[in-house]
């Protein structure tokens, strides 16, 4: 969490919020100051605090676009392109605000880590209550290599026959479905959520190997995976726990979920039963499948 929904949602709103503004100041909490001295990088990555909170002032938003679960800040400065990248981790949230006492919720209050203030005297404010989340500021896109690597988003019309190829490959064709949809280098933004959902929809246990299904059901699966995430983005994405928009208000997928943190089958009534996929909790149905 967040996944592609959550993050589309988030870019929805920043954009016309953002763009066209200019920072003049940079805050970053006294927690990652302190992380960075004892060697660790939290939140801010890939250049030294100094170096961020100096680079970034004078530089104008000119646009915020979504790239699988990032946020691309497309910044200009000078008339030089700038890209400021943004992952949400499991909690991070943006806040556009007048002063930080207008986030909502006390518990995002009390874990701010950057404050982009901006030439309007307005706040461009990122909250991480775990601190998973990262910001990096870049020349290009391919100045950080994994973004390069992320599969083609799955609304385009080649994401399916990427899945397609990939999977007949035999590093991914034994792995199991569920570890394969998670794979951001396989489907762009598709997480443990709407994996999930999508498996459940398509009567497919999460174990499955990808090589076990056919083609035709894996193409319609990969279809499943896009209505999914399009019903998640129209209903504002899933507040499982700590996504908000910059508004601080919840999405309302997570009411509208057929597996995902159920005890029992909508289906068949019958008890869930759970287990561990890459790391992940998969919750699965053991009658309907398979």
């Amino acid at each position: 969490m967040p996944e592609l929904p959550e993050v589309e949602g988030v870019v929805r709103e920043l954009a016309p919020a953002s763009t066209g503004r200019t920072i003049v100041e940079v805050e970053v909490s006294s927690v990652i100051k302190q992380s960075k001295q004892l060697g660790k990088e939290a939140i801010v990555k890939g250049k030294t605090i100094d170096d961020f909170i100096n680079e970034l002032p004078a530089m104008t938003i000119k646009n915020v676009t979504r790239r699988s679960k990032y946020i691309y800040f497309h910044l200009e400065k000078e008339g030089q392109p700038r890209l400021l990248v943004s992952h949400l981790g499991m909690t991070g949230a943006w806040f556009v605000v007048n002063s930080p006492e207008e986030v909502k919720e006390k518990r995002f209050r009390d874990h701010i880590h950057v404050v982009l203030k901006m030439q309007d005297g307005g706040l461009l404010i990122y909250s991480d209550i775990r601190r998973f989340g990262e910001l990096r500021l870049l020349n290009k896109e391919d100045d950080y290599i994994p973004l390069l690597k992320m599969a083609p988003e799955p609304f385009e019309q080649i994401a399916i026959d990427h899945f397609i190829e990939m999977t007949k490959l035999p590093k991914y064709g034994r792995k199991p479905i569920k570890e394969v949809i998670m794979d951001g280098q396989i489907i762009s933004g598709c997480g443990n959520i709407y994996a999930t959902e999508a498996l459940f929809r398509m009567n497919i246990h999460p174990a499955r190997t990808a090589e076990r299904i056919s083609e035709k059901r894996k193409r319609a699966l990969f279809q499943e995976i896009v209505t999914v995430l399009q019903e998640s983005i129209e209903a504002g994405g899933s507040s499982i726990s700590d996504y908000r928009n910059i508004n601080g208000e919840a999405g309302t997928m997570q009411t509208r979920l057929q597996m995902y943190g159920k005890k029992q089958c909508n289906t068949c009534g019958r008890e869930t039963k759970s287990m561990q996929i890459a790391g992940r909790t998969s919750v699965y149905c053991p009658k309907c499948q398979r």
